[in-house]
């Protein structure tokens, strides 16, 4: 994020590993459960070459983690990012794990990613490199091994490619491969907006918590991308809320009587920012997580950007991850400390697999639901799983991360004892 220039000192690995020590902590697991469950399963790193639109040709790295399958197959997105790195991955399959664990999905957590710049590459040659990324890796994947869904600068279209490289392999369709394709090959009705559906929900019951009236609250929106911009349109007509501020990687906007969601989108759209809209001043990260707001939707895929030194600014009652790893360890001690309700990321934007294992289970029975059958499906898996991680909280007297960790690192390990792991 803009005016944060501490994120890349952050090691999301170490940042997942120091959050499960602390629940092992908690819960007095067995030393070799903790050995299990601090390294994946497997990690796997192949070299994906790919001819050019010019002739050339250039390789490519990709990544695909697989942390945990107690529980059932590995889950977790695909990223195309040009500064993807393996610890990146690592942690993201470890919080996959906790993330299918806490909503009770019988799904265990995995990752992926390319190190490449999707936004230099023509589509010729993004379908090129999505094929090679399957060829690669597709003896480690399967609808009842691991399944793959789009993430950070994937998407469905990327996701059929990929699906149907991995049916002509197996000479027979399987639309299972993989969640977040296009309707018309197996998708399903809700998976666009399930991420930021799903946070509102949880937001919904936190306020009923902790006796916050939604109706008319200032909310600020960190990183206004795919999540973010559904959160700020969805907290206006769920709840009533005013959307006061936005940012991006450029740097935030701000404007206490509220911003208009839709211009500023466009605005988006057209100047590829935020910043500059109306003439509104620029702000920075910081700035921004200072603001006089109620809640923050923390959706930017920066990980670690609350940290220590803006977490004591910090004026909102709650703070909504729908970006996994926004809040740093040391950030999250202060935040409770001082009465911020964290709706931690593996809940908060639990919606997104919830959905995609809707997904999943329409395609083995090849049976598609309507959208409002998922969004009720959604709304109770997500209501039951924030009162779980409530509960937990309040009876171990600890903050909402750690209840969430609590309930789903148990589940895990009464799994791998079922199955005699440890």
């Amino acid at each position: 994020m803009a005016g944060n220039k501490t994120m890349s000192k952050v090691n999301p690995f170490e940042m997942a590993q120091a959050q499960l020590k602390d629940c092992a902590k908690i819960l007095n697991l067995d030393q070799s459960v903790v050995d299990i469950l601090m390294q994946p399963q497997r990690q796997i790193q192949v070299s994906i070459p790919v001819k050019m639109d010019d002739g050339s040709t250039k390789v490519f790295q990709g990544f695909r983690v697989q942390h945990n399958n107690a529980l059932g197959p590995y889950k977790g997105g695909i990223r195309f990012h040009p500064e993807e790195t393996i610890d990146t991955v690592r942690a993201l399959s470890m919080w996959m794990t906790w993330k299918t664990s806490v909503l009770g999905l019988p799904l265990g957590g995995g990752k992926g990613g390319v190190i490449c710049n999707p936004k230099t590459m023509s589509q010729g040659e993004l379908e090129r490199l999505s094929r090679g990324y399957i060829r690669a890796l597709w003896k480690n994947l399967g609808p009842d091994t691991d399944v793959p869904a789009p993430d950070v600068y994937t998407n469905g279209q990327i996701m059929a490619w990929m699906m149907d490289e991995y049916s002509t392999i197996q000479g027979k369709n399987q639309f299972g491969l993989l969640t977040g394709k296009p309707l018309v090959i197996g998708g399903s009705l809700g998976r666009g907006d399930a991420t930021a559906k799903g946070g509102m929900y949880t937001l919904r019951e936190a306020a009923k918590e902790l006796k916050l009236n939604l109706k008319g609250s200032k909310v600020a929106i960190l990183g206004f991308g795919n999540a973010g911009s559904f959160a700020a349109t969805l907290a206006q007509e769920m709840f009533g809320s005013k959307i006061v501020a936005v940012t991006d990687s450029k740097g935030g906007i701000y404007d206490e009587n509220g911003l208009d969601v839709k211009a500023v989108f466009e605005h988006k759209k057209q100047t590829k920012s935020v910043t500059g809209y109306k003439g509104l001043k620029t702000l920075t990260n910081e700035e921004v997580l200072a603001l006089p707001v109620d809640v923050i939707f923390a959706a930017a895929p920066d990980e670690g950007a609350i940290n220590e030194k803006v977490a004591p600014t910090v004026k909102a009652k709650v703070i909504c991850e729908l970006a996994n790893g926004p809040t740093t360890p040391e950030a999250d001690a202060i935040l409770f400390k001082n009465g911020v309700h964290v709706i931690p990321d593996f809940l908060c934007n639990a919606g997104g697999v919830t959905v995609s294992y809707y997904e999943m289970v329409q395609n083995m029975y090849m049976h598609y639901w309507t959208l409002d059958d998922v969004y009720a499906k959604l709304d109770e898996a997500m209501t039951k799983s924030y009162h779980a991680v409530y509960d937990a909280a309040q009876k171990y007297k600890v903050n909402m991360r750690q209840g969430a960790y609590i309930v789903a690192v148990s589940r895990v390990v009464e799994g791998m004892k079922a199955r005699g792991w440890v």
